[in-house]
């Protein structure tokens, strides 16, 4: 049996996971030099790790009803 969330609690993982790591990215990147490039590879991280996750149906965003759900 795979592990499943929720919609409303996929939405609101999705949210806090991305308002964190953009404070993470803005805090590191301020604090040390970082290049551009280096700066994109974080960004793509992070992302492929949501991404991976809603792939695996392990979080199933509804996106705040934003978009019309499949039936």
């Amino acid at each position: 049996m795979k592990f499943r969330i929720n919609p409303l609690a996929s939405d609101i993982i999705i949210s806090i996971y991305a308002i964190a790591t953009l404070y993470f990215r803005f805090k590191f990147e301020s604090e040390t030099y970082t290049t551009p490039i280096l700066s994109v590879v974080m960004g793509i991280c992070f992302v492929l790790i949501i991404w991976v996750l809603i792939k695996l149906k392990i979080l199933n965003p509804n996106w705040f009803g934003l978009l019309n759900s499949k039936t």
